[in-house]
């Protein structure tokens, strides 16, 4: 009895030592894969690295880690329009998959999914803040976005013109996903006293896209729903790269 219970300390101790072992191993391997990520974006800040699943030494051994989540604040993204660019607030990406080489220098995940939020502020960058010729003597311009419920976003826009003067006007507006753009359409149009308003004209100002392009590793937008901070757009990609 008395060596078998010997046997059993000895093994909660080993257990312990390979737990405490593992955990040491993943902080490490979760700081270099942070840094890794920074060196490779060019971000300004070391993004939040968390390799999922027990043990990690196993997967190590493997050469394929479960589940990576990534998670990077501030992020610039590329617009399309040279040197313009947009700030994504939180990006957070879920790696599944990830092989490594043997030195750690590159990493691929065989599928991430995500989602990116961008403020209604910086959204409204690239849209129509400028008065723009809605015809008939009218301009009308953007003034500020919100969420309009419904996954709507509310367009506010400023209309001047013969019978107005910095009229102020709500439109409902639908936001989806086309080509790593978000596109903002409005359902319909302002109701104003006196004023007939040509739809395509009108929209000039209403109606606008916004570029979001070279996410980390490749990822692309998937689709995009207006929540009450801004716009939450889900990402997803195949053969990401997360370093190298």
């Amino acid at each position: 009895m008395r060596a078998l219970r010997i046997l059993l300390i000895v093994v909660v101790i080993l257990g312990g030592l390979f737990v405490i072992a593992d955990r040491v191993a993943v902080h490490f391997a979760e700081n270099e894969a942070a840094d890794k990520v920074r060196s490779t974006e060019g971000l300004d800040a070391t993004p939040d690295v968390s390799i999922k699943g027990f043990p990690f030494l196993t997967q190590v051994a493997s050469g394929e880690l479960d589940d990576v989540v990534v998670d990077i604040k501030d992020y610039e993204a590329d617009t399309g329009t040279a040197g313009k660019t947009i700030r994504i607030d939180d990006l957070h990406a879920d790696m599944k998959d990830v092989t490594f080489s043997g030195d750690y220098s590159s990493a691929t995940a065989q599928t991430a999914t995500g989602t990116a939020l961008v403020s209604y502020d910086e959204l409204l960058k690239n849209a129509a803040t400028e008065p723009v010729d809605i015809g008939l003597g009218y301009t009308g311009k953007v003034v500020g976005l919100g969420d309009g419920g419904n996954g709507k976003i509310k367009v506010t826009l400023e209309v001047n013109g013969p019978a107005v003067d910095n009229q102020r006007v709500n439109v409902l507006s639908a936001v989806t996903v086309k080509n790593n753009t978000v596109q903002v359409h409005a359902d319909n149009l302002p109701k104003l006293p006196g004023i007939s308003l040509v739809e395509d004209r009108f929209r000039q100002a209403s109606d606008f896209d916004q570029a979001i392009d070279q996410l980390p590793g490749g990822i692309k937008l998937d689709s995009v729903k207006a929540a009450a901070d801004g716009v939450e757009i889900a990402v997803k990609g195949s053969n990401v790269k997360l370093a190298g």
